[in-house]
């Protein structure tokens, strides 16, 4: 069957495209677009960094918000590596050194929290100890060798003039003053060492909070370090990396026997407030929480240590202080930017803790005429807060006394019977992460059983992978732009509009005349014209389902199969501008292109299950190198389709080395790489080629689980393909 030109259909398709990109570009966006055409895609917008504007919506109701906050959790707890958490291995602890001073103690410790990754710091005790006594975790920030640190003397008199300090001993080191006023205070408090700090060295500081170009002799499919495109596919970072060290200081500060476990808190400042933030989001056993110059919704934390990918996709850090409402949550302001909460942030916290019934429970100590800091006056107000929670019977408001200031040589945890590990060794860094994949892998073959137990453990996993579930996909509309009538059918171009994300998906809809209840979902790498031959006849292997009485969909997923000409081979994800060579930084704020055109899928699966087209049986088909795609989609909505069709051409995720292809999705192999995407989709009947053999963790499913499944070891074959899965009457959507 021959096809009419279809010039004009072209010419709409192109003014789509070109109106979108110019209304990105334009600084009047309604004189760029023509009439007529779709709405505009909010991808084309420049992309988010940190630097951007992150507001927080609290819903109205407590029960509308627990649903979001469980989203929020598990996106954090996703993009960390820490779903499901990393075996908990012997910690191993050694306390030692003790130095008794008036009126409290200060401890040497250092602790395993994965297999030969050392956590260090100090552990201050009032010297007359209670029967149960509040535990205070302690984060510091980016000061350089923080806990170790000493004030200049000329930098402590300028604080000491403008207020922000007291005492010219005490003053010289804000970590040991908040720590010994605490044990005065009657409380244990843990300080550790960020990675690379001070004791902490097996990482180099100039690696974890300096790091700036990639290092192809750590990227490899054997053997990786942090910030390799293998890291990434595995979400393993060093913001995932301190946010378990903090965990396991929780283990390790329970583990003591006089600790009160209901009066446990966390602080820090600046970078330990994002520390102290993440802790008290994702551990419950926090009971109170003060995150310093950090709450904001701006800047979101600029070290390559405060980012992840996935980690702030369509959320925040005021939202991450959100998720541990109703509990006591203090923060403050300074002249940083953190500046406007109190105009913008606060409130809605304010309002979220006030729908949760706990309005009395948030503070926000204003503090704007000083500098970024975890100050005098910014301590007092920390143990104010902690003195009426956790009811410490001190004199309100608290202020601190002055002490005996101690160098490093007297607070260091390594010494001659307990030398440091080795500083900085890449082999170390391989093993560790080679670790955490071994002991991931392991998590994985335990919960694949069945696909309902895999579908529990790593389905929540890949709806933060690709970051939408079919429910969350939006309203969806059909936008017919032309109708050309080609006897037994009609040929629709058109768009798909997402109305909810703003999102326009250019398409080829044929509908048959006598339409049969059954609709097919065409992926090809050329989009629409995916359907046709090169001499614009239509495909062979679809007249039979047309004249079946099967529709055709058939999207150009987003910068792909375009009038410009633009296939799968030369896209490649945009990156936002940032002299480092880090993926969080791009992928921490916007979907990676595979998500993205993963999104168009959904949405067509939207617009096909809306009940406009009569057409409640839906298949679909990607027999070229959109096969991951599809699979990825079914794996998000494994009930929406009775029948799938996929050719995976023995892709891997594991197999890229560079996070700007387009095909590169973090925390993918994780996750068991695409068999694993495959396997989410069970029971649905799929017609796989490409594969040498059933891959796992499909192999470990029997007959009945697998559902109706055929391996086709010769080429994608796209008429047998087709021939199978409309044969297969699958189950209703749902």
């Amino acid at each position: 069957m021959m096809t009419a030109p279809r010039t004009t259909a072209r010419i709409l398709a192109t003014a789509i495209l070109i109106a979108g990109m110019a209304r990105a570009q334009s600084p009047n966006p309604k004189e760029a677009l023509p009439a007529a055409t779709a709405d505009k895609d909010s991808r084309l917008d420049p992309l988010k960094d940190l630097n951007g504007f992150f507001p927080f919506q609290p819903p109205d109701s407590a029960e509308a918000w627990q649903h979001r906050a469980d989203w929020v959790r598990r996106r954090a707890q996703v993009a960390l590596g820490l779903w499901p958490l990393p075996t908990k291995t012997p910690l191993r602890a050694v306390i030692h050194g003790r130095i008794t001073q008036p009126g409290y103690t200060i401890d040497k410790v250092f602790f395993e929290s994965l297999p030969g990754l050392f956590v260090t710091g100090n552990l201050y005790q009032p010297e007359q100890k209670s029967a149960k006594m509040p535990g205070v975790l302690f984060a510091h920030g980016h000061w350089k060798d923080a806990r170790l640190s000493e004030q200049p003397p000329d930098k402590l008199r300028e604080e000491i003039a403008s207020g922000a300090e007291r005492f010219e001993d005490g003053g010289r080191s804000r970590f040991q003053s908040l720590c010994v006023q605490l044990a005065r205070m009657g409380c244990v408090v843990w300080q550790w060492d960020m990675l690379g700090d001070s004791d902490s060295q097996q990482f180099s500081r100039e690696l974890i909070h300096g790091f700036s170009k990639q290092r192809p002799e750590m990227n490899s499919a054997e053997a990786w370090g942090l910030f390799s495109p293998q890291a990434e596919a595995r979400l393993q970072s060093p913001m995932g990396l301190q946010t378990w060290n903090a965990i396991r200081s929780m283990d390790f500060l329970l583990s003591l026997p006089d600790i009160d476990p209901q009066r446990i808190a966390v602080t820090g400042s600046s970078g330990g407030g994002t520390q102290a933030m993440m802790l008290a989001a994702l551990d419950s056993r926090v009971q109170l929480s003060f995150p310093v110059v950090m709450v904001s919704t701006a800047m979101q934390g600029g070290c390559t240590c405060e980012n992840a990918s996935l980690l702030r996709v369509d959320t925040g850090n005021v939202e991450f202080a959100a998720l541990f409402a109703p509990k006591p949550q203090g923060m403050n302001t300074a002249n940083d930017w953190t500046r406007d909460m109190a105009k913008i942030g606060f409130p809605e916290l304010q309002k979220l803790y006030s729908t949760v019934g706990a309005p009395k429970n948030v503070l926000l100590h204003r503090g704007e005429h000083f500098p970024h800091n975890y100050n005098a006056v910014t301590r007092s107000a920390f143990y104010s807060f902690l003195n009426h929670h956790f009811k410490l019977g001190a004199p309100h408001p608290v202020i601190e006394t002055d002490y005996a200031f101690l160098p490093a040589e007297k607070l260091t945890v390594w010494d001659s019977e307990h030398p440091a590990p080795k500083p900085a060794d890449p082999e170390f860094e391989r093993r560790l992460l080679a670790w955490l994949d071994n002991d991931s892998k392991l998590q994985m073959e335990g919960a694949a059983a069945t696909p309902d137990s895999l579908r529990k453990f790593a389905g929540p996993a890949v709806e933060i992978l690709i970051g939408r579930t079919l429910e969350s996909a939006g309203s969806v509309r059909w936008q017919n732009l032309e109708t050309i009538h080609r006897g037994t059918y009609a040929e629709e171009r058109g768009v798909v509009n997402n109305t909810t994300h703003r999102e326009s998906v250019p398409a080829l809809w044929l509908k048959p005349l006598k339409p049969s209840g059954k609709s097919l979902l065409w992926i090809g790498d050329a989009g629409e014209e995916s359907v046709f031959l090169l001499g614009g006849a239509l495909r062979p292997e679809l007249e039979k389902p047309l004249s079946l009485g099967v529709s055709i969909l058939c999207p150009d997923l987003f910068r792909r199969g375009n009038p410009s000409g633009e296939t799968a081979g030369p896209a490649s994800n945009r990156m936002v501008e940032n002299r480092r060579e880090f993926a969080g930084y791009t992928y921490g704020y916007n979907h990676s292109l595979f998500a993205q055109r993963t999104h168009d899928i959904l949405s067509a699966f939207r617009l096909l299950k809306s009940g406009n087209t009569g057409a409640p049986r839906i298949y679909a088909a990607a027999l070229g190198s959109s096969g991951p795609l599809l699979a990825a989609a079914r794996a998000i909505a494994p009930g929406a389709l009775a029948g799938t069709a996929i050719h995976s051409g023995g892709f891997r995720f594991s197999h890229l080395t560079d996070f700007r292809d387009s095909r590169f999705l973090p925390g993918a192999v994780k996750y068991w790489d695409l068999p694993g995407l495959l396997a989410l989709g069970a029971p649905s009947p799929l017609w796989l080629s490409g594969e040498p053999a059933v891959p796992e963790p499909l192999s470990r499913f029997d007959a009945t689980q697998r559902g109706k499944f055929t391996l086709h070891s010769g080429p994608a074959e796209a008429e047998r393909a087709l021939d199978w899965i409309l044969a297969q009457p699958g189950p209703e959507p749902q």
